[in-house]
């Protein structure tokens, strides 16, 4: 039996996530799937009914009693700060050690791409963004501020450890699931330190898989690619800023945030899984949120915890259903939240 956290946030996130847990309910009869959910109400009500974000001795208790953590989204126009967001996300990020964010980028109609022909096997690949440090590990300050001299300094942290070992991820997954090239995004024509670093460490690590083809991209040329000839990439590395970027653009060509799913991963250890769309305030509470991204990403976490066949079975439900425009009005549907997610439930059974 594994263990799952559930944690549907702020916004759209319980709604996003009820149709996940629904989704799950359903594998355990249908593909012998043995979770046991365990629901919490971290967020921002708890935060500002108590003061609390993440817990005091969350993460132990993660770590020590759990195997995921399933997560909505956070943020709260209520909590300016976004204090609580910061601490949920980012303290179990950072706190759990979760260095491979890990974004697959599938296009599952060719109806829902904003490019032009192109086809389901011209938008597949999958990018490993470095997770914990980078532009932002938060390192950086003020001098002279409010002042007309003011000086901002914001760091980019770069360990040898830290790019190492993403980038062995992203070579291992691709030996394991037959990808046949790793591309690493950088721009180290211009940041000289840390890219060279990033440079060395790519050809060393290359050097160990010989049967993958490896190869570079300034991240600049990259976005460029990605929409001009986006079949070309397998498995893209990158580090933490030009990741997020990547993701987004990675995002939209596969048909919006609302189908974007992903793993923050130390693999071994108890991982986290959460669609990337946000909270969407203004959504929140209208049956209109787009429910694939967090059922997408239950289908990650299914995988994670050994049950590949339960996975690929969600992801030929989401494809079936997207096939029969029974979506959400994002994606050109007339479904509501629930009745997306009863679509895709049915093609489980």
């Amino acid at each position: 039996m594994k263990r799952v956290a559930v944690i549907p946030g702020d916004g759209i996130g319980p709604e996003v996530v009820a149709e996940a847990v629904r989704t799950l309910e359903v594998l355990r009869s249908s593909h012998d799937v043995q979770l046991e959910l365990v629901h919490f109400d971290w967020g921002a009500e708890k935060f500002l009914k108590e003061g609390v974000g993440l817990p005091a001795g969350a993460l132990e208790m993660l770590s020590e009693e759990f195997h995921a953590i399933l997560a909505g989204a956070f943020g709260d126009p209520r909590v300016a700060s976004n204090q609580h967001a910061e601490e949920i996300l980012l303290g179990m990020r950072r706190g759990l050690d979760l260095y491979i964010n890990l974004r697959p980028v599938r296009l599952l109609d060719a109806r829902l791409t904003p490019l032009r022909n192109r086809t389901v096997t011209d938008i597949d690949f999958v990018v490993f963004r470095e997770n914990t440090e980078g532009a932002y590990c938060g390192a950086g300050g003020f001098l002279k501020k409010g002042t007309d001299d003011e000086i901002a300094t914001q760091e980019e942290l770069n360990t040898r450890l830290g790019v190492e070992r993403i980038i062995v991820a992203a070579f291992e997954y691709a030996g394991a699931q037959g990808r046949k090239r790793v591309t690493m995004a950088d721009k180290s024509n211009v940041q000289r330190f840390g890219g060279d670093l990033w440079q060395r460490v790519f050809k060393e690590v290359a050097a160990r898989y010989p049967e993958v083809e490896a190869n570079h991209q300034y991240v600049d040329a990259m976005a460029m690619f990605m929409v001009l000839d986006p079949a070309q990439y397998d498995v893209i590395v990158s580090n933490n800023l030009f990741g997020d970027i990547l993701t987004d653009l990675g995002a939209a060509i596969q048909g919006g945030l609302g189908l974007a799913a992903s793993g923050n991963i130390h693999p071994g250890r108890v991982s986290l899984f959460e669609p990337v769309h946000g909270s969407a305030p203004p959504l929140a509470g209208k049956g209109v949120a787009n429910p694939i991204g967090a059922i997408l990403t239950s289908a990650m976490m299914v995988e994670y915890l050994g049950y590949p066949a339960a996975s690929q079975a969600i992801e030929a439900a989401v494809r079936g259903a997207v096939s029969q425009n029974e979506t959400t009005q994002d994606l050109g549907g007339t479904l509501s939240t629930k009745q997306a997610g009863d679509a895709i439930i049915s093609r489980l059974g």
